[in-house]
C-alpha cells in the first residue's frame, strides 16, 4: 500500500503544519482577490474619460492606521499558527524509539540500536520515533512529506527530526536539498508498521537489510554496493562518472597518486579493501581527491570481501 504526501493525520505534525498553510493561503488569496478588485475599481472609476483633469488626493490618517493595525495583525496571526506547528517538532519524547540516519552522497541508510541497518526506514505505528541525523559529507535534508517532516542534515551539527506515524503504510522519503550531481538518487521509503510486525522484523537480526536472505558473496556484494550508493559515483558498463568505471577493475593496473606521488598498482583485494578504507590514500589518476568518504566502521571485513567477490564477475 502506497500513500502519498497528500495522506491524512500520517503523522502527529499534519494538522498543525495543513492549518498554519491553510490560514497561510487564504490570508494570502483574500488580499490577491481584494486587492485585484480594488485595482480594478479604481481603474473603472478614475479612468481618463471620467477624470480628464488629474485631481490631487491628500492623505488619510485614518486608512494609514487601518492598512498598518490589519496587516500587522494578520501577519502575527499567521506567525502564531506557524509557531505552533513548529515548536513542538523541536522536542522528542523522552521514550522515543532512537534510529540514526546517515546521509551520504548520494542515500540514506538507518541504523538501529541493536545494529541493524537498512535502506528502508522502518518505524512502528503509533510510537515516538526520533531520527538523529548525521552527514558525512555535505549539507543534505531528509523531508517525508506525507509526515511533514524536514530537517537539513548539516555536517558536524547534531540534528534530529521526529514524528508519531499514525497510519499504516509505505510512504516517501528523499533528500530535498540539492546535494550534487546524483542528488535524484537519494530517494527512500518510510514503511509504518504495526508494532506487533515492527517487532518482528526488528529482533529478526539474520537479515542486515530488509531483502531476501541471498548465499551468493557475488549477489550480496551487489546489493551492499547499492545500498551504500557506491553505483552513484562509479558505473559498471565502463563510462566514467565522478569515480572510476568498475568495469575490468579487478586485476587491472591502476595509475594511482600516493602522497603526490604517481606510481602504479595492480587492483587486489587489498587495493579494494584500502580504496574503501582509505579512499584518499591511493588517488586514481585523472580524478580528484576527497569526494569519497571512508567506509570503515560502516562495512566490515565480511562485506567487503564480498564487494570483492562481485566486482571480479564485472570483467
Amino acid at each position: 500500500m502506497y500513500i502519498l504526501s497528500s495522506a491524512t493525520n500520517a503523522s502527529n505534525f499534519v494538522t498543525g503544519v495543513d492549518k498554519a498553510f491553510l490560514i497561510i493561503v487564504g490570508i494570502s488569496f483574500l488580499f490577491l482577490i481584494g486587492l485585484t478588485l480594488t485595482m480594478l475599481y479604481f481603474v473603472f472609476k478614475y479612468n481618463h474619460k471620467k477624470n480628464p483633469q488629474a485631481t490631487q488626493i491628500k492623505g488619510s490618517t485614518k486608512l494609514e492606521i487601518i492598512w498598518t493595525v490589519i496587516p500587522v495583525i494578520l501577519v502575527l496571526v499567521m506567525f502564531y499558527y506557524g509557531w505552533a506547528g513548529w515548536a513542538p517538532m523541536r522536542t522528542a519524547p523522552e521514550d522515543s524509539f532512537n534510529i540514526q540516519v546517515n546521509s551520504r552522497m548520494w542515500n540514506f541508510t538507518f541504523q538501529y540500536e541493536n545494529g541493524k541497518i537498512s535502506d528502508t526506514l522502518f518505524v512502528p505505528l503509533n510510537k515516538p520515533v526520533k531520527l538523529n541525523l548525521v552527514s558525512l559529507d555535505v549539507i543534505h535534508s531528509l523531508y517525508i512529506p506525507s509526515f511533514r517532516v524536514k530537517e537539513d542534515v548539516v555536517p558536524g551539527r547534531e540534528k534530529f527530526a521526529w514524528f508519531v506515524p499514525q497510519r499504516e503504510g509505505t510512504f516517501e522519503l528523499f533528500c530535498a536539498e540539492y546535494c550534487g550531481l546524483n542528488h535524484s538518487y537519494m530517494y527512500n521509503w518510510v514503511k509504518v508498521l504495526p508494532e506487533q510486525k515492527f517487532n518482528e522484523w526488528y529482533v529478526d537480526t539474520t537479515k542486515r537489510v530488509d531483502v531476501a536472505a541471498v548465499d551468493s558473496p557475488t549477489a550480496n556484494g551487489q546489493r551492499i554496493m547499492k545500498n551504500i550508493g557506491c553505483f552513484a559515483c562509479h558505473s559498471v558498463d565502463g563510462t566514467k562518472l565522478v569515480g572510476p568505471s568498475f568495469k575490468g577493475l579487478y586485476g587491472h593496473t591502476a595509475t594511482v597518486i600516493t602522497g603526490g606521488n604517481e606510481r602504479q598498482l595492480t587492483v587486489d583485494d587489498e587495493y579494494i579493501k584500502r580504496s574503501i578504507y582509505d579512499p584518499n590514500a591511493d588517488v586514481v589518476k585523472g580524478f580528484n581527491k576527497g569526494l569519497m568518504l571512508p567506509y570503515k566502521g560502516q562495512l566490515s571485513d565480511d562485506d567487503v570481501a564480498q564487494i570483492i567477490e562481485y566486482l571480479k564477475t564485472l570483467k
